[in-house]
């Protein structure tokens, strides 16, 4: 146990309004999104600003006091919630949420941790200006979860993911100092690049508190189609058929498998099939740039029509308005919540080379079916870079608990077919808890070597979320 000077300490650091320990108000914070995890926790922090970070992580170095980093919660592998012991204190970023500057000359916004993705958006939005990553939980995942588990999403393909997206950090290290490296510059040839350190991290490095990140001219128009094609193969072909025709300028591109489809149209009120006749697979392009609205229509009609012709697609629909385009993307974004009412589902979130994506599938569909043939697999995701999530939802009229019992038996199945096609078991969402164990299997001796090198280096005390991602 945490004793109790300690938590003065620390509570006397953020004053009134700055801590909780009332189970209503911390138990939000306490669940992981899936409901895998369920952790305790004596205190919640909740600091203002860099400086009370700072000494909050000074009190908890010099003491040994366990400290795990939350965002806005939205993980799905329990690296933002504390374990079962009660023997860590929780510090969430949610009241650091200031946009502290935008920068349009120089495409570029400083922003704090705290801040939604969506008010990043909005802040760029203001500006005339465009922050692309966009994920289905953007009104309430935070900017810093955002760079610790170096988020994805559905414009990767053309912008690359959280990474690829960020100037400089300020952050805070696992013994109270700040590295101060909010530079808004593109080239930057002054050693080793630091804040890559803290991308993908999970909090077990040190605590971002603010970024500088990458800003883009805002597209003047969009055109989304939804067309059916004939297999997964023909989907990848068609994407390279896409960026062809409208010269680069595909935004996403996105594998929507029948099976999902139907949980979406049965669960998601006001959803309805786009397309007059049923197909297995579906591919939901998006083209954005031009330089007023509606410039790219006859693009995205080429693109249709030459997908049909070369029998890339069987069938399809380009959205006449921005609310068909809204409601052919809630169909996708929805595929997640669609599968709760079908009961247990084991998921997946890897990535392959684009040209093995067809074989992954094949092959990870028949290994599972093999050991259990009533399963339903449930395959989409951002196909244009990589990226599948692979979910099998229970079979139906089973037990959810034992269908559930079963998910290191079935993930190892998943997980050694993207493997062996020098693929991901994490795509987006990180190792936090779930996949820390199956690490080793699929990073080599050397790697891990590096990984625990670095973090003994900065974390000697392990005090930064530990137990989560080595």
């Amino acid at each position: 146990m945490i004793a109790a000077a300690i938590l003065d300490r620390l509570r006397a650091i953020v004053g009134a309004g700055g801590w909780s320990t009332d189970a209503a108000e911390l138990a939000p914070y306490l669940v992981e999104g899936r409901g895998l995890y369920q952790g305790r926790t004596p205190l919640l922090l909740k600091p203002a600003t860099t400086a009370e970070v700072a000494a909050l992580v000074a009190i908890c170095a010099e003491t040994g006091t366990p400290i795990v980093p939350q965002g806005g919660n939205t993980g799905l592998v329990g690296g933002g919630v504390p374990f079962e012991s009660g023997n860590e204190v929780l510090l969430s970023l949610s009241r650091m949420n200031k946009v502290r500057g935008v920068d349009p000359l120089n495409n570029a916004i400083t922003v704090e941790a705290g801040c939604t993705l969506a008010a990043v958006q909005g802040a760029a939005g203001q500006a005339d200006r465009l922050f692309p990553l966009r994920i289905a939980s953007e009104g309430s995942c935070q900017i810093g979860g955002n760079l610790s588990t170096n988020a994805g999403g559905n414009a990767v393909l053309r912008y690359g993911m959280m990474r690829e997206l960020v100037l400089g950090l300020e952050v805070v290290l696992p013994d109270g100092r700040v590295i101060d490296g909010l530079r808004a510059l593109r080239k930057d040839n002054t050693g080793y690049d630091l804040k890559q350190w803290f991308i993908g991290a999970e909090g077990t490095l040190g605590i971002i508190t603010a970024a500088t990140l990458k800003l883009f001219s805002r597209p003047r128009d969009r055109q989304t189609a939804f067309v059916a094609v004939p297999d997964v193969a023909a989907a990848v072909s068609l994407l390279g058929v896409a960026q062809a025709v409208s010269g680069g300028q595909v935004e996403a591109f996105e594998l929507v498998a029948r099976t999902g489809l139907e949980f979406v149209l049965r669960y998601t009120p006001g959803a309805s099939d786009p397309l007059a006749v049923k197909h297995d697979w579906y591919a939901l392009i998006e083209i954005a740039g031009g330089d007023a609205p509606d410039a790219l229509r006859p693009v995205m009609e080429r693109l249709v029509e030459a997908a049909l012709v070369d029998g890339l697609a069987l069938d399809g629909v380009i959205a006449g308005s921005a609310a068909q385009a809204q409601a052919l993307w809630r169909l996708r974004e929805s595929m997640s919540d669609a599968q709760k009412p079908e009961g247990g589902s084991i998921k997946h979130d890897i990535s392959v080379p684009r040209s093995s994506m067809a074989t992954f599938i094949t092959r990870a569909t028949a290994e599972v079916l093999a050991r259990m043939p009533d399963a339903r697999p449930v395959v989409f995701g951002h196909i244009g870079d990589g990226n599948v999530h692979f979910n099998i939802s229970q079979p139906l009229g089973g037990d959810k608990a034992v269908f559930l019992g079963r998910w290191h038996e079935i993930s190892e199945l998943v997980h050694g077919v993207a493997h062996e096609l020098h693929g991901s078991i994490s795509a987006e969402h990180g190792i936090g808890r779930l996949k820390r164990d199956e690490l080793p299997l699929y990073k080599s001796a050397v790697e891990l070597d590096l990984m625990r090198g670095l973090k003994q280096m900065l974390d000697p005390g392990n005090i930064m979320n530990p137990g989560k991602l080595l």
